[in-house]
């Protein structure tokens, strides 16, 4: 239990991180934040994998670099989901979920 409110806190920052460096990503305060990461999670553990298995053949051509567009759709998709949560566009959500993986990855291998 501590470890999914730990990767929670993890995501949250992420939001965070994303909405302080990205333009165009905009974060109202702590309950938005909170609420997107907890649906950012509940999609990626539902939804993503499905798109992973529908979009096989497009991520093996790009060597698994679409799955960062995947990332950017499902994050663009709770910013229209979550009231106080904004992303301006595709390529706002594509960099979001860019500083969000990528400060996840980190955090997560010291947890």
């Amino acid at each position: 239990m501590l470890n999914i409110i730990l990767r929670l806190v993890i995501l949250t920052a992420g939001i965070f991180l994303a909405s302080y460096l990205v333009p165009g990503v905009n974060v109202e305060g702590y309950g938005p934040a909170i609420k997107a990461a907890v649906l950012l999670a509940v999609m990626n553990l539902i939804i993503k994998p499905v798109l992973l298995v529908l979009t096989l053949p497009i991520n093996i051509l790009t060597l698994g670099l679409f799955t960062l567009v995947l990332n950017g759709v499902i994050l663009w998709a709770v910013g229209w989901l979550i009231s106080g949560f904004a992303i301006a566009g595709f390529l706002p959500a594509l960099a979001g979920a860019l500083v969000i993986s990528l400060l996840s990855i980190v955090l997560n291998r010291f947890v």
